[in-house]
């Protein structure tokens, strides 16, 4: 008796779902917006994104004209820097910079090269725009490199043979390993970050667009008042659009990421879907919140954006952990995303096991039965 129940229980819930399939595939503009999402939108952050310097702009004042300045000038170059010309004073050099035309502007006095002859400490001046502190911060650094590394070779190349002494001189080597990006490739890191946010996103729109669609069509009441279980009619509606986010990220992984970004998957591809589901498992818990608080797909979607913000800012992507306050790194704890990305990084990139992920996959199932539980909880509140 009990297994025939059982039988039945899951013979609704299979029936549910494949209902709730059919009524997505009716949805053009949804599916247009899922196959934008899982393809167009991950390469254009893969490829568009850049958190290098890359071929930032310079203009040079040089009144000294000389060997050692030419020298100093011709080190910012390409691929950091791009030498847009000389040009004649400062005020020429603020104008360009108010006007956002480029970034940086390096100064080289008069007397550069006698001064540098003679042994003394000369100062160059670099102008920068830290508009974009990004950028700016990034732009001050290499130029600090740049010409630091120009005072030494310099003062070893004209100082060293007078002196003599240049092999008994104490010198540290930096021997330094770049683990799991050793080309520090962009790519690999936002096209991944992307398809994370991707799949936040749609794991609370579908779920809640399913619900809130019932909703409009005044079929909600019908279902509230059948056979089925508050969780019978929300389930399916999880496993539904958990079937279709798993096949966009597989679509994305293997027809996007790999191979236009060429990334060395290291750990467990079947792992790294296991996480995700749990995941969007989790997720959708949120989603179904937003469905008994919304009545039209509008308020859906301003939701969505308004819940969003916050799990994405909590979630480590953009800010590592490190980097913020004690209060919000305790709070990113209640940030699902957060547990996805550290797990998805390192089983991608760093070949992790369950093992090492136990801690963030006890996180996301406890947080995961905590957000659905709350979602159904609404629901059988709201038409119980």
């Amino acid at each position: 008796m009990n297994s025939n129940r059982f039988l039945l229980w899951w013979d609704r819930v299979i029936a549910m779902t494949v209902k709730e399939l059919k009524q997505l595939f009716r949805d053009p503009v949804l599916l247009a917006i899922i196959v934008y999402f899982f393809t167009a939108d991950v390469y254009l952050a893969g490829e568009g994104i850049k958190l290098n310097l890359h071929n930032a702009s310079v203009m040079v004042i040089d009144h000294d004209h000389s060997a050692a300045s030419r020298e100093l000038i011709y080190r910012f170059r390409p691929p950091y820097f791009d030498l847009k010309g000389e040009i004649s004073g400062k005020k020429e050099a603020e104008n360009l910079l108010n006007k956002g035309k480029v970034l940086a502007v390096l100064d080289i006095p008069e007397h550069f090269q006698r001064n540098l002859l003679r042994g003394k400490q000369v100062a160059v001046q670099l102008q920068v725009d830290t508009s974009d502190t990004v950028l700016g911060t990034l732009a001050t650094s290499y130029a600090a490199q740049i010409t630091a590394d120009f005072g030494q070779d310099f003062a070893m190349q004209e100082l060293g043979p007078v002196t003599g002494q240049t092999d008994n001189l104490p010198v540290i080597e930096d021997r330094h390993r770049v683990l799991y990006n050793p080309n520090q490739i962009d790519g690999w890191f936002m096209s991944i970050s992307e398809l994370l946010t991707v799949i936040t996103i749609l794991s609370m729109l579908l779920p809640a667009a399913a619900a809130v669609r019932e909703k409009e069509r005044g079929t909600i009441e019908q279902l509230a008042v059948s056979p089925l279980t508050p969780l019978q009619i929300l389930l399916p509606k999880v496993i539904a659009m958990s079937l279709v986010i798993l096949l966009g990220t597989a679509v994305c992984l293997f027809l996007i990421i790999i191979p236009a970004f060429h990334l060395p998957v290291k750990g467990s591809i079947p792992l790294f879907f296991a996480v995700t589901a749990l995941y969007v498992f989790a997720t959708s818990g949120i989603g179904l919140f937003i469905a008994t608080a919304s009545r039209t797909l509008g308020q859906v979607t301003m939701l969505v954006v308004l819940l969003m913000m916050p799990i994405l800012l909590l979630s480590g992507v953009w800010t590592p952990p490190e980097a913020m306050p004690q209060g919000l790194r305790w709070a990113m704890t209640f940030s699902p995303l957060y547990y996805l990305t550290e797990m998805s990084y390192a089983i991608l990139l760093k070949g992790a096991d369950m093992y090492i992920l136990k801690d963030l996959l006890l996180g996301l199932t406890l947080l995961g039965i905590a957000f659905f539980s709350f979602g159904v909880w609404r629901f059988r509140r709201q038409f119980g």
